[in-house]
């Protein structure tokens, strides 16, 4: 295990960094890298050895979109970060396999999976590490989220049921204002809007960093699940090996979120994908 005490002493921790884009906003990708990139030297600055390799998937299919990202890529975070690889997939594969692609590639101690539109804070990524370092038991940690406004925003969830689905994807408002105390427990908010740290059951693909060896062991996404629900079930595979992680001390901004209400083709996959995860790991209705 790597000395969160002794980080000049140690080797170097080996942090990889996957990202997966599809016509994502070029402007929050910049503030993902950059966010990323000071987190890195507050984490150099504190004592912290640490060499972070970062692989962008981009599973967009439109020339022109690909050009911009791999400029952005190669003329801003080459130079920031100690490896970057970027590649084209030939057709979008689906947000879980893209990752598996990086994964595939990652030689780290410590892997993070993060969307284009999250900036980690300062001391993010050295608490993070710290964490992963100093507690052998844990396979992944989920971070504290705050929108742009800096209203939280709660990644962690306990097991769904189809209830709490219908009402996140299909009732308006006032409804889901009836279930209001029902849907805040799904989503943990007496734990995940406190600064204890707790044990949680799943955790929000947009950010989780995790122990590389603990995502090789469970082989990283299921190919089952093009997009939504991919990261509940990798949460529930990684309890065979390890412990989920609510860690208030390493925080980010999310900019997006609520992907059950972004229109019906969302709302299409995002159904597709609840039948297969509850097909896989159990059904349960309320």
């Amino acid at each position: 295990m790597i000395s969160t005490e002794s980080y000049h002493d140690a080797r170097p921790v080996r942090v990889s960094v996957s990202m997966v884009t599809f016509n994502s906003s070029l402007d929050l990708l910049c503030q993902t890298i950059d966010g990323l990139y000071r987190a890195l030297c507050h984490a150099r600055d504190q004592g912290a050895s640490i060499r972070l390799q970062l692989l962008v998937v981009d599973n967009s299919t439109d020339p022109t979109y690909q050009a911009r990202v791999r400029n952005l890529i190669f003329a801003d975070a080459e130079q920031k970060f100690d490896a970057v690889d970027f590649w084209h997939p030939g057709s979008n594969i689906g947000y879980g396999a893209a990752h598996n692609q990086a994964l595939a590639k990652a030689d780290s101690d410590f892997h993070l999976v993060i969307n284009p539109d999250v900036e980690m804070a300062a001391d993010a990524l050295l608490a993070g590490t710290r964490y992963l370092a100093s507690h052998s038991d844990v396979a992944m940690l989920s971070p504290r989220a705050t929108n742009a406004l800096g209203q939280t925003q709660y990644l962690c969830k306990r097991y769904p049921s189809v209830l709490v689905f219908a009402l996140r994807a299909f009732a308006p408002a006032f409804m889901r204002d009836w279930f209001r105390r029902y849907l805040y427990s799904y989503e943990m908010r007496e734990n995940c809007g406190e600064r204890a740290i707790a044990d949680v059951p799943l955790v929000s693909g947009c950010c989780m960093y995790a122990r590389t060896s603990a995502l090789q062991q469970v082989t990283g996404f299921s190919d089952r699940f093009f997009m939504y629900f991919e990261d509940f079930d990798l949460s529930l595979r990684l309890h065979r090996v390890g412990r989920l992680i609510y860690l208030p001390d390493m925080h980010i901004v999310h900019h997006g979120g609520y992907s059950a209400r972004k229109g019906w083709r969302h709302i299409t996959m995002f159904t597709r994908s609840g039948w297969k995860f509850f097909q896989r790991h159990g059904w349960c209705w309320i």
